[in-house]
């Protein structure tokens, strides 16, 4: 039997058309803008490309050194997404089934990561890494990218661990594993879902984070895609051939890698949701 049609059904389509049109419209301009010469886009803005025109991504490539910054955004996310997950995890683990009288001083000081906003400590965060010799590193950049990810990450691991039974640890423990098999035998693959969700949402965050490696780093060699995107509103902003490619270099990529793996999001979401 089929659902009566209502207004509010009508005016849901209505509202879900228009935001997806409204995000939809002006990422298809930005990628066929990307094929067109700079001349082209002055004179006709809306016009769709004549002639596909791939110089724009050569020279963005090459002459803007995208090449680097692709690269050490790669070396930047995989490398913090993956000790990030890890460290949630293990703090997951540690704060769901330990019942330390500390425990929950412990994740109250986690929650309370969430309220700390990166532009709220940038500057003695700068400070502070200048002294240590840290700035303008790769290691300076990855460690504030795993301080920065863990409060969210440990608070979705320790929720949905907190759902698996304690019987299982507790069988485990009796047949003689330790907490370490536990964790990786019994732990990890229960929490495959919410780990899934974990490493997509970290490598995201931290593929598009642009403020610290603004200000951490001044040498191109060492700065990731975003700061290497906004380069070309400076010096290259005449041409907006080169700007239009240097944005599709950096923005497909991640929603390939959303298309891909969006399932997986929705799933360790709606699974960490009916956890208690």
């Amino acid at each position: 039997m089929k659902k009566p049609i209502t207004i509010t059904n009508i005016l849901s389509n209505v509202l879900m058309m228009t935001f997806s049109l409204l995000t939809i419209i002006p990422l298809a301009w930005m990628i066929l803008s990307a094929f067109k010469p700079h001349a082209h886009i002055v004179r006709h803005p809306l016009q769709p490309p004549m002639t596909w025109y791939m110089d724009n991504f050569i020279l963005a490539w090459t002459q803007g050194h995208l090449g680097i910054y692709f690269v050490n955004s790669i070396v930047y996310s995989m490398t913090a997404t993956v000790f990030t997950v890890l460290f949630a995890l293990s703090s997951g683990y540690a704060l769901s089934k330990f019942h330390y009288k500390s425990s929950r001083i412990i994740s109250m000081f986690y929650m309370l990561g969430l309220l700390i906003t990166v532009h709220s400590v940038i500057i003695p965060l700068f400070i502070m890494e200048t002294n240590l010799g840290l700035a303008n590193t790769r290691l300076g950049v990855i460690l504030p990218y795993i301080a920065f990810g863990l409060p969210f990450q440990v608070f979705l691991s320790t929720t949905y661990i907190k759902g698996i039974p304690d019987a299982m640890q507790e069988s485990a423990i009796i047949d003689g594993a330790t907490f370490q098999e536990v964790f990786l035998k019994i732990i990890i693959p229960v929490a495959t879902p919410i780990i899934s969700t974990m490493f997509i949402y970290t490598f995201l965050g931290n593929w598009n984070e642009f403020i610290l490696v603004l200000t951490l780093t001044s040498d191109l060699t060492v700065r990731s895609l975003p700061v290497g995107i906004n380069s070309f509103a400076g010096g290259m902003s005449r041409d907006y051939g080169l700007q239009f490619a240097a944005l599709v270099i950096g923005t497909v990529p991640m929603i390939i890698f959303y298309l891909i793996f969006k399932d997986k999001i929705a799933q360790g979401f709606a699974s960490g949701a009916v956890k208690e």
